[in-house]
């Protein structure tokens, strides 16, 4: 099985912690987004969005970093990480779509700003971030994880931008129940960490 990543992606940070997380080898295969890899002949073929992760399982070629999510719950048969009642997955699906609305377009793309120099209205970013950091909060409240007592794949893809927010000049202070909820993740067996960069909040 191989990762293509990108050690700065929280998207492909997503996957290579719950690949860790559930003990599956993998090799590592590094995108040099910089010199425009991803966007190569070759890659395309992989992924023709120019985009990581990408997940190739002996020839299974799974792209989105969500979508890969639910495709190793499934394929190690984990119920555990993905329930497969039907509320339960309503309530994962929704967290999944936020992880890929809110979170992307809020706390990741706040530390887009700072770390790759997006073109986003910085100011307008972290009101996002915030907003969505507010309803997390509540949400977490008396709560270890997001569905209860235990981690499911939703935890996974929230995770890498939240933890790494004070990159993108977004102060995670005010939020206690949500720094529980990092401090959780990060002590599960098999944790692996979303490199950091010492810039923004976090310099």
């Amino acid at each position: 099985m191989k990762l293509y990543h990108h050690p700065l992606s929280g998207h492909a940070h997503r996957v290579h912690l719950f690949l860790s997380l559930l003990g599956v080898p993998c090799e590592l295969v590094e995108v040099d987004m910089a010199a425009g890899a991803h966007k190569a002949p070759e890659f395309l073929k992989l992924n023709p969005f120019g985009q990581v992760p990408v997940l190739d399982d002996d020839g299974t070629v799974i792209t989105d970093s969500s979508a890969i999510l639910v495709y190793l719950a499934r394929k190690y048969g984990r119920t555990d990480w993905l329930p497969e009642g039907a509320l339960a997955s309503a309530r994962i699906q929704k967290w999944l779509s936020v992880a890929a609305g809110e979170i992307a377009y809020g706390p990741c793309a706040a530390r887009l700003v700072t770390v790759f120099g997006a073109d986003f209205r910085a100011d307008e970013v972290i009101v996002r971030a915030h907003r969505i950091l507010a309803l997390i909060e509540a949400e977490l409240s008396g709560r270890r994880f997001l569905l209860g007592d235990n981690p499911v794949i939703a935890d996974i893809a929230l995770y890498s931008y939240i933890a790494n927010a004070p990159e993108g000049n977004v102060d995670i202070a005010a939020y206690p129940s949500v720094r529980g909820w990092l401090a959780r993740i990060e002590a599960l067996p098999g944790f692996v960490g979303f490199r950091k960069t010492k810039i923004g909040l976090a310099a």
